[in-house]
């Protein structure tokens, strides 16, 4: 007689069974690469300040922040109100709005080199603009760039951002290197690539284009490149040699502007002539924006004699992510800043604790509201340096893997951006649950050195 195998297959999850009718009509399942998980995706339920729910009922710490552009969490009451009367007056126009300018004079007023500004979109599309106009104002073709560092979607801007030691070349004299196939050889040959906090060498590397560059474009907290603050003296240096040579100084914001009042330009002596933000100033919306020297932003007025940069745009400054983001922006004021920065400041502090007693080769970068941990045991000082080798890919994951089987999210470089509901309490358990993290990664290594016996 046959015996009836009594063995039942697992039903899938909620997610995996969304995940399956995803893949069906889209590439890779999504639309943002950066949700992708093995085996599957998690989707979510619903947020409430600094905790997200997935729709398995798990509730997380969220230290992800939808990549650093939530400053006050998930379902704010007080942008949520403003946003609910908005939607019953209606979403978008073809008509000019209060809440434009409402913002955009708060804007201006917030921040020092905001002359003028205009909305767009997204943080890419601000970096784009900004990218255009500094050659519409200065008649140049070429931009010069940090290698590594991210500033979005854009043949130009996304030059080097994957650069890797097959591809990046000589130090003194880095590869425009592509990141996407079929990138035209034309935009590469118009970037130049230069080293992070190398001001000697950056110039150098500068000089060899000076009457051709319209603009350098820097980023002064680079999340890619490492999250590694700008030196002083390479931004003096960098911003002299504009000066002295007619071309731009073009700060992309759109992650940084958290970390100070008025971004993390403040922490240094000059001012861009133009900035590209986006993130967090939509309060949860799409957003992207242009802001500087009143002279260059002109490019963009259309009731000059000769348009030379014609800027425009459905959506912008649509009166929903104008007023969550204006509202956003009024409760982020300068107490809530030095909070979220000094809360900050304990979980860069507790984490450099935790590596030392799991004792493992890591560390911990970062300012501001931001935070990265990297398998490195000296802190990196450029994208080189920084670059992740297949080992330390390894660990980061199994890192990652842990926190987020414990109940936190984070960015996939092992990276964090607070947010205001936050307290020390989450903190806490930030470190506590790194510190079972470094200790798996060290039983990890301790086994591979054995085995390597």
């Amino acid at each position: 007689m046959t015996q009836k195998n009594t063995t039942t297959r697992a039903r899938p999850s909620r997610s995996m069974q969304l995940y399956q009718r995803g893949c069906k009509v889209m590439p890779g399942g999504v639309s943002r690469n950066t949700v992708l998980r093995s085996p599957h995706p998690l989707y979510a339920e619903k947020g409430e300040g600094c905790y997200v729910t997935d729709i398995e009922g798990v509730q997380r710490i969220d230290f992800a922040n939808n990549m650093a552009s939530l400053i006050h969490g998930h379902a704010h009451p007080a942008v949520v109100d403003a946003v609910n009367t908005q939607l019953q007056h209606g979403t978008a126009f073809t008509l000019a709005t209060e809440a434009e300018l409402l913002y955009a004079e708060l804007l201006c007023h917030r921040t020092a080199s905001f002359d003028k500004i205009r909305f767009v979109n997204s943080g890419t599309e601000a970096v784009m603009s900004c990218l255009k106009a500094a050659r519409a104002f200065t008649g140049r073709p070429k931009i010069a760039k940090v290698e590594g560092a991210y500033h979005g979607l854009y043949d130009y801007a996304e030059v080097s951002q994957t650069a890797s030691p097959d591809t990046w070349g000589e130090v003194d004299k880095p590869s425009s290197v592509p990141v996407a196939q079929g990138t035209p050889q034309s935009a590469l040959e118009d970037v130049v690539v230069i080293p992070f906090n190398n001001p000697g060498l950056a110039i150098e590397i500068l000089d060899q284009h000076a009457d051709q560059l319209a603009c350098v474009l820097l980023d002064l907290l680079p999340h890619r490149v490492g999250l590694i603050p700008a030196t002083a003296d390479f931004v003096q240096t960098i911003y002299d040699w504009t000066r002295r040579n007619g071309a731009l100084l073009v700060c992309d914001e759109v992650i940084t502007f958290r970390s100070n009042y008025g971004g993390a330009q403040e922490w240094f002596d000059v001012r861009p002539d133009l900035t590209a933000i986006g993130k967090m100033i939509g309060g949860g919306f799409p957003v992207g924006a242009i802001a500087g020297r009143s002279e260059v932003m002109e490019v963009m007025n259309p009731l000059t004699d000769k348009i030379i940069f014609p800027l425009s745009g459905t959506f912008s400054a649509n009166p929903i992510s104008m007023t969550a983001g204006r509202v956003s922006m009024e409760l982020f004021d300068r107490s809530a800043v030095e909070r979220l920065n000094k809360l900050a400041d304990r979980a860069r502090t507790q984490i450099a604790e935790a590596i030392q007693v799991a004792d493992i080769p890591a560390c911990v970068t970062g300012a501001g509201s931001m935070f990265r941990v990297h398998m490195k045991p000296v802190a990196p000082k450029n994208y080189r340096e920084a670059f992740v080798t297949s080992e330390e890919a390894a660990r980061t994951k199994r890192l990652l893997d842990h926190l987020f089987d414990n109940g936190l999210m984070m960015i996939n470089t092992c990276s964090g951006a607070l947010s205001t509901p936050m307290t020390e309490k989450e903190i806490d358990i930030l470190s506590e649950v790194m510190l079972g993290g470094f200790r798996k990664i060290k039983t990890m290594l301790s086994r591979k050195n054995v085995a390597e016996i």
